[in-house]
């Protein structure tokens, strides 16, 4: 008998999320009754509960290098539909939780192994001894906003509650800096790239060392990612350590303190200025970080400074995040028409009209592309070369996992590639699709729940156990 991925008790609630909308009901009755529903189900699991799994079609051989001999070989032909259900990678939230969610795991281990240190992601244990702190550049003002200050009393003589709508909105849209807003958020990667190397004049210059001579002695990493307020202006949060000459595995110079640092992020962040040329009928400014910049030293866990966890668990919460929090699309807008269909709120609605009306003044900035992001170009999360391990490097291990899990359930060896050039492999895919059917997407989402679920009561478990017990598992 096919047994849906849900409990007995969970049963009668997919008649109430779905008795609405009797296609879902029919076609999620359609998928759990198919022959191959075991199948898909595990193909589903496989993704981790994508939500817009990509599709394809194809075969791959694997062969002795040496003898020519078949050692495996697949056909999606016998799989459910003809086709292999493979992860769509999307780290938005918004567009697919199960892979957002996979991609805020890895950036908090990414973020994690710069600051406590992990062999298994070549960075030593020492860098906890190193100088590290956790920085906050925040834009400046483009006019005032709703909020909820100390006071607890907004400007406009409210106490706003914490969900409120209005929080972020302007105070006097018609006097608000809308241009200069969406022009920031388009050279907020070019005030940062330009932060970096006034950080490495400022901690040159309080060492007493030409920047030759700073990078025989000290080397600086970070890790940063982006965050949008709810004005619609992009922020950065960074990890900044400093290192020996050779990056981690060396000590850092004796000057090399936190308050040497602290001081140093200060300075380097009033230094920065991005020049924007006059075009059409905008004016020419000088694009600034905000007053406001935040450094805080990071400390072990139970220490009394931002403890390493928090610092990691923050970071990846928002590695996940767009511009949605501000109630922005998250896809393209190909024309501003487009903007009728959605229930934009109005101060969103003017930034991305801001883009467009920027778009042929300054051709070059793209605004128009990146509308639907407020005018951000950049990455969301990055890193300096020497920080930790990478995003890809992780994927390659999980990617591994699979790959020796997949040959133990069909018998073959797990260190079937250990030996170099002794197999070779012949694949071929084609694109065939992407998505689920609506009783998919569903079942799909119940799965992705299931997953998270148990994977958050095996870690609690884990944090759980006894040194000693911990050590011997």
């Amino acid at each position: 008998m096919t047994h849906l991925p849900v409990s007995p008790a969970a049963l009668t609630d997919v008649a109430a999320a779905v008795g609405t909308d009797p296609l879902t009901m029919a076609d999620l009755l359609r998928v759990a009754n198919s022959p191959g529903f075991d199948r898909w189900q595990e193909q589903v699991r496989r993704t981790g509960g994508c939500a817009h799994p990509i599709r394809l079609t194809g075969q791959t051989v694997t062969r002795d290098a040496k003898t020519g001999d078949v050692l495996y070989s697949y056909s999606t032909e016998q799989e459910p539909g003809g086709t292999l259900r493979v992860a769509c990678g999307n780290r938005r939230a918004s567009r697919c939780p199960a892979c957002a969610w996979t991609y805020a795991g890895d950036t908090y281990h990414l973020i994690r192994a710069g600051i406590t240190g992990d062999e298994r992601k070549n960075v030593p244990a020492t860098v906890r001894d190193h100088p590290r702190v956790f920085a906050t550049l925040t834009a400046p003002s483009f006019g005032p906003v709703h909020n909820r200050p100390d006071s607890g009393r907004c400007r406009c003589g409210a106490q706003h509650a914490d969900a409120d709508s209005a929080l972020g909105t302007a105070l006097h849209p018609e006097r608000y800096d809308y241009a200069g807003a969406v022009l920031w958020n388009n050279h907020a990667g070019d005030l940062w790239r330009r932060f970096t190397i006034y950080l490495r004049r400022e901690i040159a210059a309080r060492a007493g060392l030409t920047q030759s001579a700073l990078k025989e002695a000290c080397r600086i990493s970070f890790g940063k990612v982006a965050e949008f307020q709810k004005r619609g202006a992009v922020h950065f949060h960074a990890v900044v350590r400093l290192d020996g000459p050779d990056g981690p595995d060396t000590t850092p110079p004796a000057w090399a303190t936190v308050a040497l640092l602290d001081d140093a992020i200060k300075a380097a962040a009033a230094r920065v200025s991005v020049p924007v040329p006059a075009g059409g009928d905008f004016p020419a400014r000088v694009l600034r970080w905000g007053t406001q910049v935040d450094v805080q030293p990071i400390g072990a866990l139970g220490q009394e400074e931002l403890t390493e966890e928090a610092v990691a668990s923050y970071v990846a919460k928002y590695a996940t995040k767009a511009a949605e929090t501000t109630g922005t699309v998250d896809h393209r807008i190909g024309e501003l028409a487009e903007l009728d269909n959605h229930p934009l709120p109005t101060h969103t609605r003017r930034l991305i009209e801001a883009c467009w009306d920027l778009n042929d003044a300054y051709p070059d900035r793209l605004l128009a592309h990146w509308a639907h992001m407020l005018g951000f170009r950049g990455h969301f999360s990055t890193k300096s070369r020497r920080y930790s391990t990478t995003l890809g490097a992780l994927r390659q291990v999980r990617a591994d996992y699979r790959a020796r899990q997949e040959r133990r359930e069909r018998g073959l060896p797990e260190d079937l590639d250990n030996e170099e050039g002794s197999t070779r492999v012949v694949a071929h895919w084609t694109y065939a699709g992407q998505g689920h059917t609506p009783g998919e997407s569903w079942l799909a989402a119940s799965i992705a729940k299931d997953i998270r679920l148990n994977r958050e009561i095996a870690r609690e478990a884990l944090e759980d156990q006894p040194e000693w017990e911990e050590a011997a598992a």
